[in-house]
């Protein structure tokens, strides 16, 4: 069997699986929708991802008999987390960032390439939150998703010389940036530690005391 033919079998059985859950169910059901949307969630991804923040801030998973949403994703609709959190979280940012592409006759507008995938939605959004673009950049790189229609992979791309370009205009920026990116994660392993080594009572308590002072100077040089 090539490699083709198998992948065709695989997604054979995973469909296949989703309908026969959505036999059972009613069709007017939210439970049922999220089934039918994740049967196409590669052309209808933003009604998945609402459905599914839906689920994730209500916990509507535990009435459906799942312990967790990791284990709804997985098990109903035969999602990953990863791609289940992307979704939901891509569709969140739409809804409070760039509510007017989730209108209805967004589609119809001349000046669109059609709505983006999710991937090039959650490069946008974790984008913003980490602050590596300024509104110019930000507008620019939201045309390219939204107007030009250009995909996750050439927007990986596009961020990667924007930031380039930053740190060549702004190195003391960037190396501040650097600095704080490295005594965050210095800061997180130290307390780590120190609350394993309490735990296990492993080291003397002048050792922990030390590591305490530490962590607060840390703290101090980082805020």
């Amino acid at each position: 069997m090539n490699l083709n033919t198998k992948m065709e079998t695989l997604k054979t059985k995973s469909l296949k699986g989703i309908e026969e859950k959505m036999e059972s169910l009613d069709k007017g059901s939210l439970r049922y929708q999220i089934l039918e949307s994740a049967k196409n969630f590669k052309t209808s991804w933003v009604q998945l991802g609402q459905a599914l923040y839906a689920v994730w801030k209500d916990k509507l998973y535990k009435e459906w008999s799942y312990s967790s949403f990791d284990a709804y994703t997985a098990r109903e609709i035969g999602i990953k987390k990863q791609t289940a959190l992307k979704l939901l979280r891509s569709y969140y940012f739409l809804e409070k960032e760039e509510p007017q592409y989730l209108r209805k006759d967004y589609a119809q507008t001349s000046s669109v390439a059609g709505l983006p995938n999710y991937e090039s939605i959650d490069l946008l959004r974790r984008a913003k939150d980490r602050r590596v673009l300024d509104n110019e950049d930000y507008a620019s790189l939201k045309k390219a998703i939204f107007e030009k229609g250009q995909d996750a992979g050439q927007i990986r791309k596009d961020l990667t010389v924007l930031m380039r370009q930053r740190e060549e205009l702004e190195p003391d920026e960037a190396r501040r940036k650097r600095k704080f990116a490295v005594l965050k994660r210095f800061l997180g392993i130290l307390k780590s530690l120190k609350e394993e080594a309490e735990a296990s009572k492993l080291l003397p308590s002048p050792l922990i005391k030390e590591a305490s002072e530490l962590i607060k100077k840390l703290e101090a040089e980082i805020a």
